[in-house]
């Protein structure tokens, strides 16, 4: 390494929220660049070969915005910001609202696509595992453009006990049986617009959350439609849910393929739907992969053994079948 390290002054509130917990933020750069990060006092030190210091001094400045703007630095944050660096992508892109923890913000290079997606095509298909930020994205992208009035309404969609629909057994009348099942948007959609906001908007029909069978016979017009865990949905309710666009609306289906709860798998609209469309103009397809598992690192781990488990039976499954085919 040179024996000349380069000094980047920042705050020390800064320097806490770039280096991380116990360092964590700096050992991952340190090991992304193969430089040394020393925080000896009123900003950084880096150590290193001159074009590994200039890819860390990026990196450091990009989270050192992110503090500028109020917005948190987590792990994620700092391996989006190397994947940038490495791979000369520029910014993610701007205009999310803000929600209670500060400025909503993509936290990896997949969901930095999902969004340009989102911006761009009338119908976005969000695909990959639990944890990507998938529906968080999709509601706070549909806030903003209800909050700047590029849209009349938000409305939100998702099969209800699992693909069954079953509702009428549950007491109240239909927002209390469908509220259980909307939960995560709920909380999605309160973080963003504050629970009174939400309510508000939601007595005013500016917010509507529907089960699938409630979309039957409608045209969704001026609208931001979400269709959440839609691999749940059978291929007659996702060719009727995608027909529902109307003048001025925009969709987003989102969804893990893998995932699936219908008795028959097979009949799953989801991967249907995309190996049709995927290619049709106005159309993106948006996918997520374990690597951008942004709630608790321990949950990546959790969708990795999942994932190992699963092709460990499909194998044992093909190897049995191959086994009595030759007997």
């Amino acid at each position: 390494m040179s024996r000349s390290p380069e000094f980047i002054p920042l705050s020390d509130e800064t320097v806490r929220a770039v280096a991380g917990p116990a360092s964590r933020h700096a050992a991952l750069m340190e090991d992304a660049f193969d430089v040394l990060i020393e925080t000896p006092g009123g900003g950084v030190s880096l150590s290193g070969d001159a074009k590994a210091r200039t890819s860390a001094k990026q990196v450091i400045e990009t989270l050192a915005r992110r503090v500028d703007q109020g917005l948190e630095v987590a792990e994620a944050d700092v391996r989006v910001a190397i994947g940038q660096v490495r791979t000369g992508r520029g910014a993610a892109p701007a205009g999310l609202p803000s929600g209670r923890r500060g400025q909503v913000a993509p936290k990896t290079a997949a969901q930095a696509r999902y969004l340009d997606a989102l911006g761009k095509c009338e119908l976005v298909f969000g695909l990959g595992p639990a944890g990507t930020g998938k529906t968080f994205l999709a509601v706070a992208h549909g806030a903003g453009l209800l909050l700047r009035g590029e849209v009349d309404r938000l409305i939100v969609s998702r099969p209800a006990v699992e693909a069954g629909e079953r509702l009428g057994f549950l007491p109240g009348d239909l927002s209390e049986k469908v509220d259980p099942y909307m939960a995560p948007v709920w909380e999605a959609l309160t973080d963003i617009l504050g629970v009174d906001q939400f309510r508000r908007r939601r007595e005013k029909g500016e917010i509507e959350l529907a089960p699938i069978a409630f979309m039957r016979g409608r045209t969704l017009a001026h609208a931001f439609v979400i269709v959440d865990e839609a691999q749940n949905c059978s291929r007659l309710q996702m060719k009727m849910v995608l027909t529902r666009l109307g003048e001025g609306a925009r969709m987003v289906v989102t969804g893990d393929p893998s995932q699936c709860d219908l008795p028959n798998p097979a009949d799953s609209g989801l991967a249907h739907a995309v190996s049709l469309l995927d290619g049709v103009k106005g159309v993106g397809v948006a996918r997520f992969a374990t690597e951008d598992v942004v709630r608790h690192p321990l949950v990546e781990r959790i969708v990795r053994a999942y994932e190992a488990d699963q092709a460990k039976t499909t194998q044992a499954r093909k190897r049995r079948s191959g086994e009595a085919e030759a007997s």
